[in-house]
């Protein structure tokens, strides 16, 4: 296993003013699978490519278990990385691709061929060794890849965009491979990806980048309920955003009054309040009155879901959205009187003007 650690990364391409990265630092524990999260552009590829050694960064460095790589040449620092479009030689047979490292490292026959039908078995292909990448679906050539690259005993796992030409089952399917591979060998792992379902599911801890610069990095669960900035939040569904300013303790001043939450510290001047659709409730679904954090509100849109519904409310110039499973009585129709509950344990404040 290997600890990484990035300092003040930058990277700028010929003819771009903006970095591609800029001023990355961030560490990657042992064994530990971080995922590099972001629209196109934010600068992913770029830090991944740093990493393996393919460029270099124009400032910074990068620290294998405290040790300077950042100048160590990509097949010298231990480093494995699998491709979105797998790279396979056409002309091998799925043992030959996977044996092609060994075999540039001069590694016995007998060893060799060891090792392959390890991996091959490490992958669920253990059948397929004499066929030709051009006989294989894409997520059996994904699995070559992956093997390949594990096979001559990396200490860090580099993942581009792995799952990004695979249709939803085969997706699916190896998304769950490279888990049981990865927690199986207990090795370093950084993904790129813009599927945040995957990063949620994948990740021990995900790291969000815009623009080159990293805005999070914390825990999947951590960007629903605690997401830095309003940008966060947005990238990750988030659009429940109500102006406020915090009063004395658990108090915040918003446009529906004085509401209740449970931060144990807020110390910015001023501040927005967000709540994620699927916490926000109507007074009628809970099973005792709430005495705080209710407000009045009128619903001006409903979007059937199948097993939930979707509804808009207006209230006090705010527009929420909630999300309701439908009840046997059906849906509530636009103009709908109700009254809306804002929990205090799902209120989180962020400060204002801030991503």
């Amino acid at each position: 296993m290997t600890h990484i650690q990035l300092e003040h990364l930058t990277k700028t391409y010929p003819n771009t003013p903006i970095p591609a990265v800029d001023n990355l630092s961030l560490q990657v524990n042992d064994g530990e699978f971080v995922s590099l999260l972001g629209p196109s552009g934010g600068g992913k590829t770029t830090t991944l490519r740093m990493l393996a050694g393919l460029i270099a960064p124009d400032r910074g460095t990068i620290r294998f278990d405290g040790q300077n790589v950042t100048d160590v040449a990509a097949q010298d620092r231990g480093v494995a990385m699998v491709f979105q479009n797998h790279a396979l030689f056409p002309h091998m047979t799925v043992a030959e691709n996977i044996a092609f490292g060994l075999k540039m490292r001069r590694v016995d026959k007998a060893t060799r061929e060891r090792r392959v039908a390890e991996m091959m078995q490490l992958v669920r292909l253990p059948q397929l060794a004499t066929r030709r990448p051009s006989e294989l679906s894409g997520g059996q050539q994904q699995r070559v890849a992956l093997a390949r690259s594990l096979v001559t005993n990396p200490t860090v796992l580099l993942l581009d965009e792995p799952l990004s030409s695979l249709d939803a089952h085969l997706r699916s399917e190896m998304r769950q491979l490279i888990l049981t591979v990865q927690q199986e060998l207990k090795i370093t792992t950084v993904m790129v990806t813009h599927d945040q379902h995957d990063a949620v599911i994948m990740s021990d801890r995900i790291a969000l980048m815009f623009d080159g610069k990293l805005q999070q990095i914390a825990a999947p669960q951590d960007f629903y309920s605690r997401p830095s900035n309003e940008k966060v939040a947005r990238f990750f569904g988030g659009i429940n955003f109500i102006p406020c300013e915090p009063l004395e303790a658990d108090r915040l001043k918003s446009p529906f009054g004085v509401l209740r939450h449970r931060l144990r510290y807020l110390t910015m001047p001023y501040g927005t309040l967000t709540i994620r659709p699927e916490h926000v409730t109507l007074a009628q679904d809970l099973a005792a009155p709430a005495a705080e954090n209710t407000v009045a509100a009128t619903i001006t849109n409903a979007a059937y879901e199948g097993a939930f519904a979707r509804y808009w409310v207006q209230a006090a110039d705010v527009t929420l959205e909630l999300v309701r499973r439908v009840e046997s009585d059906g849906m509530l129709a636009a103009g709908t009187a109700v009254e809306i509950h804002l929990p205090p344990e799902h209120l989180w404040v962020m400060a204002a003007g801030v991503g």
